[in-house]
């Protein structure tokens, strides 16, 4: 009975060692040393904030497909190739392109005063020299979706949805819904044009602007965003008013159907074919200088490819940094990508973006398939020491990384603190003063180690 008993229990040992060895993986203890190196120098590099003072001052806004975004590209090759990053390279692809002329509002009555807006992407105009009309408000998307499709004929309609302010940015989710939805549901019943609260946290006269699409089955109407001041006024204005309130809408667009764009490259060549994709988006609103959205993004991990570019040798898998075009109107640039790197999609084993400004990482997520779970513990231990906690295995990655991962290419995400992130985001205030030096540190530093282990940690994440 005992030898039974041991041969059984050596069984089971024997069954187990593998498996065991499979779900605690581990960096050696040379890469362990390499990646505390790595987040000393990350906490000490400003090379960051000198890409990003480069971007925001010599460049600007860039909104996808203009000009400036054309001179954001060429700026983009000059700071990959002066990093010393190999096979930098334009991926160009066609898009649509939208910008706005001219946007004003006021109420006309029965208190004249001019109200703070700014059209939302892809708006139509106003019919030449405005329109006005009385205004219907909505305290949300929901109610405005739940009203009789009679009633609305040639008024303006006021969506008035608070963002709720959030560490992780979940309040903007919900709340962005209105962009394209107060424009669609008041053009389905027959509203002359809509209005809508912010979709963010501001308490400035700074309006929040962002990209809408019109349904395929309405007739667009011209929509713009207020300020959040601005929609507490509207608000004073329809309880004190003992009639209506009228508002006056004039706003004027340029279109055109064609226009280049494109996403820049650079590398840093590993011993292997197999890809670590990190990055960045190129373009911007046209409200603000795009420091925080996405002039941080693309500085953070530009600096950190570069710190581990200065590690001896090779890494053993090659670090590819790209920086999107036209993310803000669609994602255009990361469709561009997924599909022409559709028959490579396989090489590539682990893809991030840094798109959330450049406030201190607090969380790392991940997407690893299931039986790989135990590799974010690797992570999450080289981490700690950043004040990053652990998150779940649903990170979609950042938003130009969502078609890789619908493909099956598995990500990460770094979240950082956004807690103040929706006052700036998609303004005029988003300006390179509202970086902080330390912050964007730590972004770097983060970055350097958890890029680095993806290149160095043995095995797959699918």
């Amino acid at each position: 009975m005992g030898m039974k008993l041991l041969s059984v229990c050596g069984a089971v040992l024997l069954a187990s060692t593998p498996l065991l060895a499979q779900e605690t993986p581990a960096l050696t203890s040379k890469q362990a040393k390499t990646v505390d190196r790595l987040i000393d120098k990350g906490l000490k590099d400003d090379r960051a904030y000198a890409i990003l003072e480069s971007l925001t001052t010599e460049i600007g806004p860039r909104l996808g497909g203009s000009k400036a975004e054309a001179r954001a590209r060429d700026w983009g090759v000059h700071t990959f190739e002066s990093l010393g990053f190999k096979n930098v390279r334009i991926e160009t692809f066609e898009m649509p392109f939208w910008e706005r002329v001219t946007e004003t509002a006021s109420i006309a009555a029965p208190f004249p005063q001019e109200l703070k807006i700014t059209a939302l992407g892809n708006s139509v105009a106003t019919p030449d020299g405005g329109l006005t009309g009385d205004i219907v408000r909505f305290r949300t998307l929901l109610d405005l979706q739940d009203a009789p499709l009679e009633g609305l004929e040639g008024k303006i309609v006021f969506v008035d949805e608070v963002m709720t302010r959030t560490q992780d940015g979940s309040g903007y989710g919900w709340a962005v819904a209105k962009r394209s939805g107060a424009a669609n549901e008041a053009a389905k019943r027959g509203a002359a044009a809509a209005l809508i609260r912010s979709a963010g946290t501001s308490r400035t006269r700074t309006p929040h602007t962002g990209n809408m699409n019109y349904a395929d089955n309405v007739t667009p109407v011209p929509i713009a965003a207020l300020s959040n001041p601005d929609a507490d006024l509207l608000g004073s204005a329809l309880s004190l008013a003992k009639g209506p309130v009228s508002v006056t809408l004039d706003i004027s667009v340029r279109t055109k159907t064609k226009v280049e764009s494109g996403n820049v490259i650079g590398e840093i060549p590993g011993k292997t074919d197999e890809v670590i994709l990190i990055g960045g988006h190129l373009d911007s609103w046209d409200l603000g200088t795009g420091a925080v959205d996405d002039g941080a993004g693309i500085a953070i991990t530009a600096a950190a490819a570069k710190l581990i570019d200065e590690l001896p040798g090779r890494p053993t898998r090659t670090i590819r940094v790209i920086m999107w075009g036209a993310e803000e109107v669609g994602l255009l640039g990361a469709r561009a990508y997924a599909a022409a790197h559709a028959e490579e999609l396989d090489r590539h084993v682990l893809a991030s973006e840094s798109d959330f400004g450049a406030g201190k990482v607090w969380r790392f997520r991940t997407r690893f398939g299931e039986d790989e779970l135990p590799k974010a513990k690797v992570y999450q231990k080289a981490l700690r020491r950043l004040g990053v906690g652990p998150g779940d295995n649903k990170a979609n990655g950042g938003p130009d990384v969502i078609p890789l991962v619908q493909a099956g290419v598995p990500a990460f995400r770094l979240y950082q603190d956004g807690t103040d992130y929706f006052d700036l985001h998609h303004t005029m205030d988003d300006t390179l003063d509202k970086v902080d030096l330390e912050s964007l540190r730590q972004n770097v530093a983060a970055w350097a180690a958890t890029v680095y282990i993806a290149s160095e940690l043995e095995g797959e994440y699918r």
